[in-house]
């Protein structure tokens, strides 16, 4: 054997017979185990993804079920008709239960909620993102989602014994003597704890969902064409105005509508603020109440029956805010393909 040869031959020593297939069986169950665990674990993935349907569709059943003997007796007159006289039966429906006052009553403070809510935050978003120097931005911002940790009793308690009475009764006052002579629902008499006094409260407890989403949307401006606006001249508020809006302007819908949905199931601090009847007020400035504060107020005390229209209520508010957030989605969908095509123009 040459050197050439006995170097070769340590460098490459002999294998054993049926080395080379005895690894390709190990590449061959490597794989196997490895396919194993990715089916392993999509499974899991989906029947976490298939648990949250379950549920939501067990409550919704279940909920419907119980509520059924006052829908069916009642029909399209518990969303219809106003009257709500409670029986005390517990084998049968014998009372009268209309729940549109409580549909109003939600719809009307969250909607007073949104128009105070809204241009505030964005505007708050715009000023913290765009023109707040860096050392009042943090601040700003973390003072602001702060809100989102109060408890909803403590907003209830400050606006029932502060901010209500002490600084928003004034200015109830002085609206109604000034606008409420001709626009009806803005008219007296006044009542301290009402739909305006519950709506305003509640724009404070959506604002800092609406603003942190907003804020975040608006910071992933692209940087060239906020630099390209400035370059063609655009002032500042110009550049926010054409660029910065226009690209928010999705995020803005979707957060207002998160807010929505927060505001239609708020319970404690519109219960506490609302006013408690349970009548449909012709004036923002007097009483009524929400779908989950007559939830929160009465159940307890409530007969069989009544407990069974309780829970219809709650149906009803778990519909309404199904229908919100697919709106919210459509909405967003359809303004992100109309913004999509005006850049692409």
């Amino acid at each position: 054997m040459t050197s050439s040869e006995g170097s070769r031959a340590l460098r490459d020593p002999p294998r054993a017979k049926g080395s080379g297939v005895a690894a390709a069986d190990s590449l061959s169950g490597r794989r196997r185990g490895r396919l194993s665990a990715d089916a392993t674990f999509r499974l899991i993935l989906g029947l976490a993804g298939a648990s949250v349907l379950l549920i939501l569709a067990t409550m919704l059943i279940s909920t419907t079920i119980q509520a059924w003997p006052v829908f069916r007796h009642e029909g399209w007159s518990f969303i219809t008709s106003s009257v709500w006289d409670p029986g005390t039966s517990r084998t049968e429906v014998t009372g009268q239960y209309g729940a549109l006052a409580f549909i109003v009553g939600t719809l009307v403070t969250s909607l007073i909620a949104l128009v105070i809510a809204v241009p505030l935050a964005v505007a708050v978003a715009l000023y913290i993102t765009q023109a707040a120097p860096r050392k009042v931005a943090g601040p700003l911002t973390y003072t602001i989602e702060m809100l989102a940790a109060v408890p909803s009793v403590v907003f209830g308690l400050w606006g029932l014994l502060f901010f209500v009475p002490k600084v928003l009764r004034p200015i109830m006052n002085l609206v109604e003597s000034t606008l409420g002579s001709f626009i009806p629902f803005l008219s007296g008499p006044i009542v301290t704890y009402n739909y305006f006094a519950a709506g305003v409260v509640l724009a404070f407890m959506v604002l800092p969902i609406i603003m942190a989403v907003t804020r975040e949307v608006m910071a992933n401006t692209p940087e060239t064409e906020i630099a390209a606006a400035y370059g063609l001249g655009a002032t500042r508020w110009e550049m926010m105005r054409h660029v910065v809006l226009p690209r928010a302007r999705p995020g803005i819908i979707g957060a207002t509508m998160l807010g929505l949905g927060r505001a239609l199931g708020e319970t404690i601090a519109v219960a506490m603020l609302i006013g408690g009847s349970q009548q449909i007020p012709s004036s923002l400035f007097r009483g009524g109440q929400s779908m989950a504060g007559i939830i929160a107020v009465t159940f307890q005390e409530a007969a069989p029956e009544n407990v069974k229209a309780l829970v219809g209520v709650g149906v009803l508010l778990f519909v309404i805010t199904v229908i919100v957030n697919m709106a919210a989605r459509l909405i967003v969908w359809m303004t992100g393909g109309y913004l999509a095509k005006e850049q692409n123009l």
